[in-house]
């Protein structure tokens, strides 16, 4: 290719190699008709489809180090193009309101999506420059899988009345399909095939519209503040569903939040409303008796939960986790303690473990506050 390049043109053909690795057996063994250890590829297309055969394969193979390989690879790529198609069915199904006007959660959910899909197309093109395809797919594959299906899907989906979906609005409508477009642009490297279907299933293109041509998404400007607070409203949701859990307390049973802060009001909180499935979110400056606790980063959160709590299960849950964030808290003072640590390491990397420090501080004070409450 280099000598016809010269040849034929004139020009060097190109500048950069990427060196795979080798695709081996369970045993390390390379694979070869005589051993009779390689797949047909064939079959494992017909099972997987060629695009999560690709998805499988590429995303346990880091670069340059030899792969394992194992159909259960395939079957995970698989399980990605199926949710990938399950999200454009679910958009598609949206009964659209021309009347309806978005709701707090949606507007919220639009806003916190379109900084977190311009933070991910930074990274990915990042990771690009520098080669590391799989860590590209990667971080592909959370984007859809984490963010767009299970998270802002979630926020945006019409509310049930009387076992019926509610239409929604064309706003969010509109930007739903504005982003899965984005998205499938993104995924299109590594599933050039289900990306093109959907792509032609969304609306109407001419023939020469295809997305092997579409214009790669931008970035836009990043709200980084917007990220980091979605980053805590996630985990207020998924501890308030473990308690759910934990207590036997249904789903559908709607249950009130209080968050001890001195603020009134957050920019997250319709959606922690409807993803919770909470009667009511307030605020306090006061410690709430008799209701169920947990701390996220900083703040108290509790749950009025007066005929489900026992004392001495609160204690010995609290006791747990108070001793887990003194160990750490413990850890973190020993590195800082390291003196060699602090004077090479970069100035944000011990910014970040002094955040840690004051953060499980922070913790275990709470912590300590309610083990002499109960």
């Amino acid at each position: 290719m280099i000598i016809a390049g010269y040849e034929y043109t004139g020009e060097k053909p190109f500048s950069n190699v990427y060196l795979t690795g080798i695709v081996r057996d369970k045993q390390g063994r390379k694979m070869s008709k005589s051993l009779g250890n390689s797949p047909d590829p064939l079959d494992l297309i017909a099972n997987y489809g060629a695009d999560g055969v690709r998805v499988g394969m590429l995303l346990c193979s880091p670069a340059g180090n030899d792969l394992l390989f194992d159909e259960s690879y395939c079957e995970q790529g698989r399980n990605f193009a199926n949710k990938v198609w399950n999200a454009f069915r679910l958009i598609k199904g949206f009964e659209v309101s021309e009347t309806a006007v978005a709701s707090s959660a949606s507007a919220s959910a639009i806003q916190w999506f379109e900084n977190k899909l311009s933070e991910q197309i930074e990274n990915i093109n990042d990771l690009y420059s520098k080669y590391r395809m799989s860590d590209a797919l990667m971080a592909t594959y959370k984007l859809v899988w984490d963010d767009f299906c299970a998270w802002y899907l979630e926020m945006i989906k019409p509310d049930f009345v009387d076992g019926k979906a509610m239409p929604i609005d064309k706003a969010t409508y509109d930007a739903t399909i504005g982003f899965l477009e984005s998205l499938l642009k993104v995924m299109h490297p590594w599933m050039p095939f289900i990306t093109e279907e959907i792509w032609h299933l969304l609306k109407d293109r001419s023939d020469k519209d295809c997305i092997i041509v579409a214009e790669w998404p931008k970035a836009k400007a990043i709200n980084q503040q917007m990220i980091g607070e979605f980053e805590v409203c996630k985990e207020v949701v998924a501890t308030f569903r473990n308690v759910r859990q934990q207590k036997q307390i249904s789903p559908k049973e709607k249950l009130e939040l209080i968050e001890k802060s001195e603020a009134q009001h957050s920019y997250f909180d319709e959606v922690v409303k409807k993803l919770a499935n909470l009667s009511a979110l307030t605020y306090t400056k006061n410690n709430v008796e008799k209701a169920f606790s947990f701390v996220v980063k900083t703040t108290e959160f509790y749950i009025p939960l007066a005929n489900n709590i026992n004392a001495e299960e609160e204690k010995e849950r609290i006791t747990k986790e108070l001793e887990y964030n003194q160990g750490f808290l413990k850890s973190v003072q020993s590195k800082l303690a390291n003196e060699k640590f602090v004077a090479n390491a970069k100035p944000e990397l011990v910014e970040l473990e002094r955040k840690k420090m004051a953060d499980a501080e922070s913790k275990i004070k709470t912590l300590n506050e309610q083990l002499t409450a109960l």
